[in-house]
Parts: C-alpha cells; sequence; structure tokens
C-alpha cells in the first residue's frame, strides 16, 4: 500500500497539539491496527506544550534497546515525591464535601492519574451510585455523577434528567442561562445507549445553546465549551487528553499545585516506562528480522506500540502493549503480502496453510511466505504460553481462530479485487473490520488482561458473529478509516469503499452525503459501545474499556486535516514518548 495523505477534512478546530516539529529518525506514516489505510494522523490544535528538550537520533533510540527491558524499581527524589503528592491527594478526597469530591475524581482521571487511587474512586463512586435520584441537585453536578458513574462502570439511569424537562418532554428553557451546567449535560449526553431519548434531546438541546453561546463567553469558558464541542470527552484518547489537560490545567488560576505537580510527574515516569517498553518491541523486532527478508513489508514497530498505548494507556497493562505490538507488526506484513506482493495462487497456498495451523502446513509455500508463516506460528504460541503461565488457560484455539478469521478476510479481499463479485456494503464492513485487525487486538487482549474471563464469555469468542462489543468498536475503525483513506484508495484502485457504498445503496447524491451518513452511523456505534457500559449480562469492564478505547485511537488517527498529516504523526510520537513534561 502505498503512504499518502487524504482529502478529508473533518474538523476545522483540532482536540489535541503539539508543535509542528521534525521527529529525530525516520517515521513511515501509515496506520496500523486499522490496515486498510495508508497513514497514520489526528487532529491538531493551536495549544503549546512545554517541554523538555526532546531525545534525538539513533543513537538516543539505540541506547535504550541495549538497556534491560526492565522498569527501574530504585527509590529516586522523584518517586519519594511521588509518594507525597499522591498521600496529600488521597487524603484530600476522602475530607471534601461530596460536589467536590466528584469534581476532584474528575480533574485525577482526566490528568491520567486516577489508577493510583482507583480504590478510594470506586468506593465513592459507589455510595454516589446509590443516591441517584435525588432533586436538590443542580444540573452541573447530576450531569457530571453520571458521567462519572457511567465512564467508570456503575449502573445509573438516565431518568435523573427528567427533573430538568417540562411535561412536553423537553428540557427546560430556564436551563441556557447555565452555561457550565450545559456543557456538563452535553458531556453527559454522549454517553447515551440506543433507546435513551432523554439523552438524544440532551445533545440536541444543549448543542445547540452552546453553539450559539460561543462567541459571548468569556475566554476560559469559551475554550472549555469550544473542546467539548470539538470533540467530547467520552471520545478522548487517554494518554493524548493526559498530556493536553496537564498543559491547560496549568494554566488555571485556581489549579491545585501539588495536584498538578503529581500529574507532571506521573506523566513523565510513564512515558519513562514506555520507552523501555519500546526497547523491547524493537530488540524483538530486530531479532525477528521479518523485513530484512521480505524487503517489501513494512517496518514500523513505533507505530505499533502507539496504538497499543491508545488501546492499553494504564501503567499496569506493560506486557500486554508489547505482545499487542508484535502482533500488530506480524500482521502489517500479511496485510503486505496480501496487499502488494503476493500471486493470488500463492495466496491460497497462504491461505490454507494458516487453516492448517502446524509446520507441515507451510512446506508447500514459498520461501517469503515461509518466513511470515513461523513469525505468526512463534509469536502466537510465545502468547499462548504467557498467558498459561499467568492464568493457567490454554488459548491456542481462540488465537488460532481469530487468525484464521483475518487470513481468509484477506483471500476475500484478494477475490474481490482480482475480478470477483463487487461485496455489498455489510459484507465490506464486516469483513474490513476483521482485515482491519479488530477482533484479532481485541481477543488476544480480552486473554492476556485476564480480568473477568469465564468459561461462558470465552466460548463466545469461537462462535461467529463475534460479541456486539468487538463488532461495534471493529465497526467504528473501519469507517473511520475509509472517511480517512477513500481518496488514495480510489485512486490506487480499490473496488470498495464504504463512502462508495453508501451512495449506491442509500441512493445519495454526493460524497458529502455519504460521509455525514457514515458519520450517523459512527455515532449508532457509539451507542451500541456505551450499552455494554451499563448492560447487567455484559462482557468484563476491562475488555469493554479497551474497545472503547479502539474506537477513541480510530477518531484521533483517521479525523485530521490533511495539511497537518506530515507533521502530526511524528509530533504525537514525540510528545508521548520522548518529550517529557517539565
Amino acid at each position: 500500500m502505498a503512504c499518502a495523505t487524504s482529502n478529508i477534512s473533518l474538523s476545522s478546530q483540532s482536540s489535541y497539539g503539539f508543535p509542528k516539529t521534525t521527529f529525530p529518525w525516520q517515521v513511515k506514516h501509515c496506520p496500523v491496527i486499522g490496515l486498510r489505510a495508508s497513514r497514520f494522523c489526528v487532529c491538531m490544535s493551536s495549544s503549546t506544550p512545554t517541554s523538555s528538550p526532546v531525545i534525538t537520533g539513533n543513537d538516543a533510540l539505540l541506547k535504550y534497546i541495549r538497556q534491560p527491558a526492565v522498569v527501574p524499581t530504585e527509590e529516586d527524589e522523584n518517586t519519594k515525591r511521588r509518594e507525597y503528592l499522591l498521600g496529600k491527594t488521597g487524603k484530600q478526597l476522602q475530607t471534601s464535601t461530596r460536589v467536590e469530591k466528584l469534581k476532584l475524581i474528575d480533574t485525577i482521571q482526566r490528568l491520567g492519574i486516577g489508577y493510583y487511587l482507583e480504590d478510594d474512586i470506586n468506593a465513592i463512586l459507589e455510595a454516589e451510585s446509590t443516591n441517584v435520584l435525588s432533586t436538590k441537585e443542580d444540573l452541573f453536578t447530576t450531569s457530571l455523577r453520571f458521567r462519572l458513574l457511567r465512564h467508570n462502570g456503575f449502573q445509573i439511569t438516565s431518568d435523573i434528567f427528567l427533573k430538568f424537562m417540562d411535561k412536553n418532554g423537553k428540557f427546560k428553557e430556564s436551563l441556557v442561562e447555565d452555561t457550565l451546567g450545559l456543557v456538563s449535560l452535553y458531556e453527559a449526553s454522549y454517553m447515551g445507549a440506543h433507546g435513551e431519548e432523554i439523552l438524544k434531546e440532551a445533545m440536541e438541546f444543549t448543542k445547540a445553546h452552546l453553539q450559539r453561546s460561543l462567541p459571548q463567553l468569556p475566554p476560559r469558558l469559551h475554550g472549555q465549551v469550544a473542546q467539548a464541542l470539538d470533540l467530547p470527552r467520552h471520545l478522548r484518547m487517554a494518554r493524548l487528553e493526559a498530556r493536553r489537560y496537564i498543559e491547560q490545567y496549568a494554566t488555571h488560576s485556581d489549579h491545585d499545585p501539588a495536584l498538578l505537580e503529581l500529574a507532571t510527574l506521573d506523566y513523565n515516569k510513564v512515558q519513562a516506562q514506555h520507552q523501555v517498553e519500546l526497547a523491547e518491541i524493537t530488540r524483538w523486532w530486530k531479532q525477528l528480522g521479518l523485513v530484512d527478508k521480505l524487503t517489501f513489508a513494512r517496518d514500523r514497530p513505533l507505530e505499533c506500540f502507539l496504538w497499543s498505548v491508545g488501546l492499553l494507556p494504564e501503567p499496569k497493562y506493560s506486557t500486554c502493549r508489547i505482545e499487542l505490538a508484535k502482533t500488530i507488526a506480524i500482521l502489517l506484513v500479511i496485510d503486505d503480502i496480501f496487499d502488494t506482493y503476493g500471486k493470488m495462487d500463492e495466496l491460497v497456498l497462504f491461505t490454507d496453510a494458516i487453516r492448517r495451523w502446524d509446520l507441515d502446513a507451510m512446506e508447500t509455500l514459498p520461501e517469503y511466505m515461509k518466513i511470515c508463516y513461523m513469525a505468526l506460528y512463534n509469536t502466537t504460541n510465545e502468547v499462548c504460553y504467557k498467558v498459561l503461565k499467568e492464568n493457567g488457560w490454554s488459548v491456542l484455539p481462540y488465537l488460532k481462530s481469530t487468525w484464521i478469521d483475518m487470513i481468509e478476510g484477506f483471500m476475500v479481499e484478494a477475490q474481490w479485487f482480482n475480478g470477483g463479485r463487487a461485496p455489498n456494503l455489510e459484507e465490506y464492513i464486516e469483513n474490513g473490520v476483521s482485515t482491519a485487525g479488530a477482533y484479532m487486538a481485541l481477543v488476544h487482549l480480552f486473554f492476556l488482561i485476564g480480568e473477568g474471563v469465564t468459561d461462558q464469555n470465552a466460548q463466545l469468542l469461537m462462535n461467529k458473529p463475534y460479541p456486539k462489543l468487538f463488532s461495534a468498536a471493529g465497526r467504528i475503525l473501519r469507517l473511520w478509516d475509509d472517511l480517512g483513506t477513500a481518496k488514495e484508495e480510489k485512486e490506487r484502485g480499490d473496488l470498495a469503499s464504504s463512502i462508495q457504498l453508501f451512495i449506491r445503496e442509500k441512493n445519495l447524491v454526493t460524497e458529502e452525503e455519504s460521509r455525514n451518513r457514515i458519520l450517523e452511523e459512527i455515532y449508532g456505534l457509539w451507542k451500541d459501545l456505551n450499552g455494554e457500559l451499563i448492560s447487567k449480562n455484559g462482557m468484563p469492564l476491562a475488555i469493554i474499556k479497551v474497545a472503547l478505547n479502539m474506537a477513541r485511537a480510530s477518531q484521533v488517527v483517521y479525523k485530521h486535516d490533511e495539511d497537518t498529516y506530515f507533521s502530526s504523526v511524528d509530533n504525537y510520537v514525540e510528545a508521548l514518548f520522548f518529550t517529557p513534561l517539565v
């Protein structure tokens, strides 16, 4: 696949921002999980971080590669200071008033340090979940509590907003004077599931009034409202939002210096951990030597790791991030075999060998395919060994099944491209979820994380279709991928895109109409994901959060302005992994 930018511009106002500098070593601009796309793109904003000089040069990366792949544990001054600040914040969380606790929880989680105080936060929210129908709360507090409870997996009904509605089922016009309350309700409305008409009405009501009031608002409130309208909190990618908000929080005259210092120290600590993880992935990739033998294949472990951090932002998932990045890196090579290099008869042999999943099966393959087959076979077995050692589960049948599904999906696309019948919209999207790597990533992480896994929910991964949670997240990825890559895919002759298929099957006239319909479809899929958050018989919360993060990362990667593409990839990687906060 060619690496190029698209002409899509879905937002004139961006959601994250870092300086437009040049990354110190070569980055090839292509996405990773969204494999059918042609590059890695993100939104930009006008904010500028305060940062120390970036690590530069290949020698700097090699320095990390040579280091042991463990996070240093010796106690230094930063560790002691962090522990002191953490204790202070924990005490503040316990002694604050009820409303101040909610505000503090919101700030702590937005700054990216909620994992430190997870037990305390859950205890507070557990108590809040039993007091959901209070009639005395104002709009801001009610909306904030609703959003925090849903975000953290607690059951809460949207009926709590009925007290703000009139007898006609409309929100009271008197609320328009409460801008902070409207923003809070607007943010909460994005947590809605299918059938929650109250939240649909809330979104329409607040969006209309906030857009009208925007020009008259004072600077700080104007910025808060503009950011919410551009990209609501629920849709933001965690680590990017943590860095952006740390920098923004520092400009607030009423910020808590201790909390800001704790967030900054922690961001740098996690960044150092990511550098070690990246070194481990890079070392493994060099030792594997796949792209040395297959010169046509993409060589970009850095981008693989960026996706891993998007899906798994919590520091505790270090091993999961590393293993996911490995599987994505191999998937990229397989995608290149099907997309650019392999002959049709060879692809048939490769697909059959994957179905058989034994070393004898690869004897019929050409040499370049044998190398890739062995890399996939060994890496998958290593993941299985790690899961078996940690949790006692034998997961090879599940991992093998999802790889077979994906390879068969690649084969279907190859047949479409090589003179087969054109797919309909549903066939294209569902097959594209698999070839984009969504099912593969979620199945692997389901077992690597290992939280809440039972024989019953594990069996759901062997049955087709995959669980709605996986499908909804994967479809969001697939559709955002098409919105961001349609132009060059059309130029290189791809036969199908959801944009063109929407036009054909929905009798639309223009591409703009099709894009708008796809955005509506994405919004509906978010409702599916939100429904999983409040389902009483759903998947484990840990994997639900991963699926939500996949949808968030997809929007970050593919919703972009073409003029900011090349600098944005460099800047995000640089800011997240190599530029500490001061």
